[in-house]
């Protein structure tokens, strides 16, 4: 676990601070997101008309939103926290780019890097870490984004 006190986190700014764990991402996990956003498209759902279309996968692939929206989790798997953390909430993300298509059974995971961390009050710090979410075994990534996280420690 990498814990960093929170008054020095300023001093890691531009440091590796965590690697999470790697998920898959089968069929049924990329259908439940399907079902629960309402895009069924085929190129996500469909694994013979994927494979029939003029893509360059031959094969479905993950939601964009499906790759984000793991990344809250993905954070959490990190081996990252503030010391005397009590608590960490999604604050948001800025900058997002989907670079790399997911294929259905691939494994990804992020590298988190630390951007900027701002005290705000009463024990809460907003930091920014570059997200890299990477597939494994293929170079580019799948997405990169700039996570915010508000932690909240004990003073």
């Amino acid at each position: 676990m990498n814990v960093i006190p929170a008054n020095e986190l300023e001093n890691h700014i531009g440091e590796e601070i965590g690697v999470s764990d790697w998920i898959e991402i089968t069929q049924e996990r990329i259908n439940q997101f399907a079902d629960a956003t309402n895009d069924h498209q085929f190129i996500h759902v469909d694994p013979e008309a994927a494979k029939a279309a003029p893509t360059p996968w031959d094969t479905t692939i993950a939601h964009g939103f499906l790759t984000l929206s793991l990344l809250s989790y993905m954070s959490a798997t990190s081996g990252f926290m503030p010391a005397d953390m009590q608590t960490a909430v999604n604050y948001g993300l800025d900058k997002v780019r989907f670079m790399e298509a997911v294929p259905v059974n691939s494994k990804i995971r992020a590298k988190f890097t630390l951007s900027d961390a701002q005290y705000k009050k009463n024990g809460r710090w907003l930091v920014k870490s570059a997200a890299s979410i990477e597939i494994e075994g293929v170079e580019k990534p799948a997405a990169i984004a700039e996570a915010l996280t508000l932690y909240i420690v004990k003073e």
